[in-house]
């Protein structure tokens, strides 16, 4: 019953919040373009047509064509579909792998808690971007394996704070106390420390979605990501920056995209973190 008054008070608390109404909004209108891409725009997002090549924003082409005759108002719209479910494949990916690492790091300590954390402490060594660059080159260019290294590359951040967390939470007496009654190991971590951590686990990955959408476009940018005929945002960023002067809106749009995603992410997130986090409440 306290969980279920708490969750509500949260979620009105994060409703009356400025920004993330204004991050829900951006966010909602997003996802609505994606869901409906196939009827507001009956333009195949591949197809070539040369005879249409370069077309500016008009009433035949709302967004205008590319150099290929291709409609930019489709290949926006369908490329909303892959960002968002990159973004969310890919922190699935740091949430589930992440987790278990820091439950084990945290709780059990000694050698385990040595060995994962300068793992840990490797892969941090590198930046988030530099390492999926290295995991997506080893794996092939794709847009699985694309989500796959921007995935493992956040691991190492979900990995540090679920260790953080349990680190504080394990010395509460009601911990103490499940030991001492007999509570197994699994039924600690499941039923009294994990709860602890979906809070914190909540914010990063809301944030995180941001943060790996606009990871996984630079790596299609670079080549490293989707691939033609894809209409992935990245990939649109990278075919336009040649034209540039003569066709602006070939790169402006999918830009425009991954900006407003982000943007909408960041707000969510900053409003879950000022909702979720007693340090920050009035």
């Amino acid at each position: 019953m306290r969980s279920s008054t708490r969750g509500s008070v949260s979620a009105s608390r994060l409703l009356r919040h400025r920004g993330a109404r204004v991050g829900f909004a951006i966010l909602g209108f997003l996802v609505l373009l994606a869901v409906l891409a196939p009827w507001l725009s009956r333009r195949d997002p591949i197809k070539t047509a040369p005879r249409d090549a370069l077309r500016p924003p008009g009433a035949a082409f709302l967004l205008g064509s590319d150099q290929y005759g291709r409609d930019v108002l489709s290949r926006v719209l369908h490329g909303a579909r892959i960002s968002l479910v990159v973004g969310l494949v890919s922190v699935s990916i740091a949430v589930g792998l992440g987790t278990p690492i820091g439950l084990a790091s945290g709780y059990y300590g000694g050698r385990l808690d040595l060995v994962l954390m300068r793992l840990v402490d490797v892969m941090l060594a590198f930046p988030g971007i530099l390492l999926a660059l290295a995991i997506v080159s080893v794996l092939r260019p794709s847009l699985t394996n694309l989500m796959i290294a921007v995935g493992i590359a956040a691991v190492p951040t979900y990995a540090r704070l679920v260790r953080a967390t349990v680190l504080a939470a394990k010395e509460h007496l009601y911990v103490e106390a499940a030991r001492a009654v007999g509570c197994r190991d699994r039924g600690i971590l499941v039923r009294y420390l994990l709860p602890n951590v979906v809070a914190p686990l909540v914010v990063t990955a809301t944030l995180g979605l941001g943060t790996a959408i606009l990871s996984a476009a630079a790596l299609s940018f670079l080549g490293l990501g989707s691939q033609p005929p894809e209409p992935e945002w990245g990939r649109m960023l990278s075919e336009g920056r040649d034209y540039l002067r003569e066709a602006w809106w070939i790169a402006t749009f999918p830009g425009l995209g991954i900006m407003a995603t982000v943007l909408g992410m960041n707000l969510v997130g900053d409003g879950l973190r000022d909702v979720l986090d007693p340090r920050l409440r009035e």
